[in-house]
């Protein structure tokens, strides 16, 4: 039986800015409160994941994170609210795009 496979992604002209991985880690972020415990649980070292944020906020022009530095209490890292915005609306058009995929592909695959 074949099933509908696909990947999303945003791009600007200098390459990937958003996908499943990056809404992925944010989301580790959010809820450990630490971009080095996100990675570890992906099994990301810590500079890899350091260095796509970076990344991903040049391209995108604006911070994903606020870090904090180590102390008493410990770093971590905090999420902007941009970096909520486009997470929010990554997942809304990600769920949009999948019920008319799913709709396509039933339509053209599945009445033949």
């Amino acid at each position: 039986m074949m099933k509908l496979r696909y990947k999303i992604w945003l791009e600007t002209e200098g390459g990937k800015v958003f996908g499943d991985g990056p809404l992925d880690i944010l989301h580790r972020v959010e809820r450990t409160g630490s971009l080095r415990q996100a990675a570890e649980e992906i099994s990301m070292s810590y500079s890899q994941a350091w260095n796509l944020m970076k990344d991903l906020e040049k391209r995108l022009g604006f911070n994903l994170l606020k870090r904090k530095v180590g102390g008493e209490s410990g770093g971590g890292s905090q999420l902007t609210e941009q970096a909520r915005e486009i997470m929010m609306k990554f997942e809304m058009f990600h769920e949009r795009a999948d019920q008319s995929l799913n709709s396509l592909y039933k339509k053209i695959f599945k009445e033949e």
